[in-house]
């Protein structure tokens, strides 16, 4: 026997016994006769006694049905109120959603405007995680991540925010000092700084124009967990890195950074936004992600000249 209790028998039960007849508990609970039949049959022979005393025309509990019938009634009860909780939850937005995103993206780009987000929704609350290291959504219980990649994990379902390229980088002081590489396979000689948490490992892979590819493990001084802790080696002036548009474009702009192989592209990357399942996902995770859409859709970190 099942060591689960069986709460359909004594949901069925409950119901037979409120409504003192098969026919009208089954039109209750949306189902038939026969079923509402097997199931109370189904938890007689569990408990090993008889719950109803049952003719053709009249239908009584037995002592042991009338001594069950209260606690089987509450437990029916019970379950209405929690799936009518559940459905008030999954509809309006409200609750605790937990979210991971990576922590310089997370502070450049996020935080800045959750303050809009909570205003509109107060009755919705936020456990923000930032860290580089990519979480286990399923395993750490997290309700969704913003992810940086070239293309994110396939279990999960994925919607884009937008694209993110990848440049390679050096102060003009770097440049001055110690030349532009030429081509891909002279940063082999050069000091590359690395990031631990890279799609692709320490491998750089560099396209030009024509489609060829060029793959380059950089060696550098200095391998760091978070991409912001390159940028004071890089102004300076020691070094050449990796950077994400959305860290690498301010730089840029103001002349304090400039691109390194101007004509070699890194793979274009994006800003996902994921979950476990698009299935049944609850109001307060629908809301959310339509605003992070509508902001990060359009990004102001984007270059309009490279």
């Amino acid at each position: 026997m099942s060591k689960m209790p069986d709460f359909e028998g004594l949901a069925m039960f409950a119901k037979v016994a409120e409504e003192r007849s098969f026919a009208a508990a089954a039109r209750v609970m949306g189902v038939s006769v026969a079923t509402v039949s097997r199931g109370v049959s189904r938890l007689e022979d569990r408990l090993g006694a008889r719950l109803l005393n049952r003719t053709s025309r009249q239908l009584a509990l037995t002592e042991f049905g009338r001594s069950i019938a209260e606690s089987a009634s509450q437990l029916y009860r019970d379950a209405e109120e929690t799936e009518g909780m559940a459905r008030e939850l999954s509809s309006q937005p409200k609750g605790l959603v937990r979210l991971a995103i990576p922590m310089t993206f997370g502070l450049k780009w996020v935080a800045p405007i959750l303050p809009e987000f909570l205003q509109a929704y107060p009755e919705v609350s936020i456990d923000l995680h930032l860290a580089d290291a990519s979480v286990d959504l399923i395993g750490d219980g997290f309700d969704a991540a913003i992810r940086i990649a070239v293309l994110p994990d396939s279990s999960l379902v994925a919607r884009r925010l937008a694209p993110v390229s990848r440049y390679l980088v050096a102060s003009p002081a770097y440049l001055e000092r110690f030349g532009h590489p030429e081509r891909p396979q002279d940063l082999e000689s050069r000091n590359c700084l690395g990031y631990a948490y890279r799609a692709q490992n320490d491998v750089w892979r560099l396209h030009d124009k024509a489609g060829t590819e060029v793959s380059v493990t950089p060696t550098g001084s200095l391998r760091v967990t978070n991409v912001d802790a390159l940028v004071p080696a890089l102004l300076s002036g020691i070094a050449i890195a990796e950077l994400p548009e959305f860290v690498a474009s301010e730089y840029l702009r103001d002349g304090r950074l400039q691109r390194v192989l101007p004509d070699w592209s890194m793979q274009l990357g994006g800003v996902y936004l994921v979950t476990p399942s698009a299935r049944t996902r609850p109001a307060k995770i629908d809301v959310l992600f339509d605003f992070l859409i509508r902001k990060l859709s359009n990004p102001s970190w984007q270059l309009t000249a490279t």
